[in-house]
C-alpha cells in the first residue's frame, strides 16, 4: 500500500470515529434517562399543588374563634397564603353563595343549608366535620334569676333568640319543643353572635346560643346548662366551593380542618366530634 492510500485510510477512520462520538453526544442530551425524566415530573408536581394565594371563608358566626384560630396556624404552615372570612348566619352565607357572591370554602352550621348550595350547584361531597348543642347565656350576675331552662317562659324574663331561619333559631325551637315550653322572645337576632351580644350588654336576661358561645364569652356570660334529655344538636358541614377561584387552596384549608390538629382545635372550643 502506497503512503497515500495509507493516510487516506487514516483520514477516513478519524472522521468515522469523531462522527460516532458527537452521535451519542447528541442522544445523551436530548433523551434523559427515565431517572431524570420522573424526578422532573415529580418536582413540577410537587410546585403545582402548593397552596399559595387567597381565599374566602363563608362560615357560621359561632365558629369565629376556632376558625380565626385555624387560619393564622395554617397561614403560618403555609408561607404565601392569607384566608379571610366572612362570618354570619348559615341560611344568610348559603343564600350569597347562591346569589353567586365569590367565596372560596363553605362552612355551615346546619347540614340543610350546606344541602341548599349543593342543590345550587355550588358544592359537592361535604363533610361533617363537627356537631354543637344549645346553651342558655346570662349576663354575669344573672339578673333575671334563670336557672332553669323552664324560666325563660316566666312572665316579664326578657329572651334573645336567633331568627327562625338561623341554625341556632331552629335549633333553639327544637330545645322547647322537647321541654314543651312556649317562650316569647324580646327580640329576635341576626345571627348567634348577636344573642350574645345582647346577653352581654345586659339588655336581655338571658340569650339561647351554642355551647362553644357561651365558653368563648367567658367572664362576660354565666352559662345555665340545658339537660341532655330536651337539649337539641346542630351538624356542622364544610366544602370547598367548585366556583373557587383558588381550588387548591381552598381544599388544602378544608383538609386541615379535618386534620386532626383541626378537630383538636375545635374540640378545645367545645365542638363535639361528629
Amino acid at each position: 500500500m502506497t503512503s497515500l492510500a495509507r493516510y487516506t485510510r487514516i483520514i477516513a477512520s478519524l472522521a468515522a470515529a469523531t462522527a460516532l462520538v458527537a452521535s451519542c453526544s447528541s442522544a445523551t442530551s436530548t433523551n434523559p434517562s427515565p431517572t431524570a425524566t420522573a424526578t422532573a415530573g415529580a418536582s413540577a408536581s410537587a410546585s403545582a399543588t402548593v397552596p399559595t394565594g387567597t381565599i374566602t371563608v363563608f362560615a357560621a358566626a359561632s365558629l369565629k374563634e376556632v376558625f380565626t384560630s385555624l387560619a393564622k396556624s395554617f397561614e403560618a404552615a403555609h408561607p404565601g397564603t392569607s384566608i379571610q372570612f366572612s362570618f354570619g348566619a348559615s341560611s344568610t352565607l348559603a343564600a350569597q353563595i347562591d346569589a353567586g357572591a365569590p367565596a372560596d370554602v363553605f362552612a355551615s352550621a346546619s347540614t340543610t343549608n350546606m344541602d341548599q348550595v349543593v342543590a345550587a350547584g355550588y358544592a359537592s361531597g361535604p363533610t361533617i366535620f363537627a356537631k354543637n348543642s344549645m346553651e342558655i347565656a346570662t349576663p354575669p350576675m344573672n339578673p333575671g334569676g334563670i336557672k332553669l331552662l323552664s324560666d325563660l317562659a316566666r312572665s316579664g324574663v326578657k329572651v334573645a333568640l336567633c331568627q327562625p331561619a338561623v341554625p341556632c333559631g331552629v335549633t333553639a325551637a327544637k330545645v322547647f319543643t322537647k321541654a314543651q315550653l312556649t317562650v316569647t322572645p324580646a327580640t329576635l337576632e341576626p345571627d348567634v353572635k348577636a344573642v350574645l351580644t345582647k346577653v352581654e350588654l345586659g339588655e336581655v336576661d338571658a340569650g339561647v346560643v351554642y355551647v362553644t358561645d357561651v365558653r368563648a364569652a367567658g367572664a362576660k356570660v354565666n352559662g345555665v346548662v340545658i339537660p341532655d334529655a330536651v337539649n337539641a344538636t346542630t351538624a356542622y358541614p364544610i366544602a370547598a366551593l367548585s366556583k373557587s377561584a383558588n381550588s387548591t387552596l381552598a381544599q388544602a384549608f378544608v383538609n386541615y380542618v379535618l386534620s386532626a390538629d383541626g378537630l383538636a382545635a375545635l374540640n378545645n372550643a367545645g365542638f363535639a366530634t361528629p
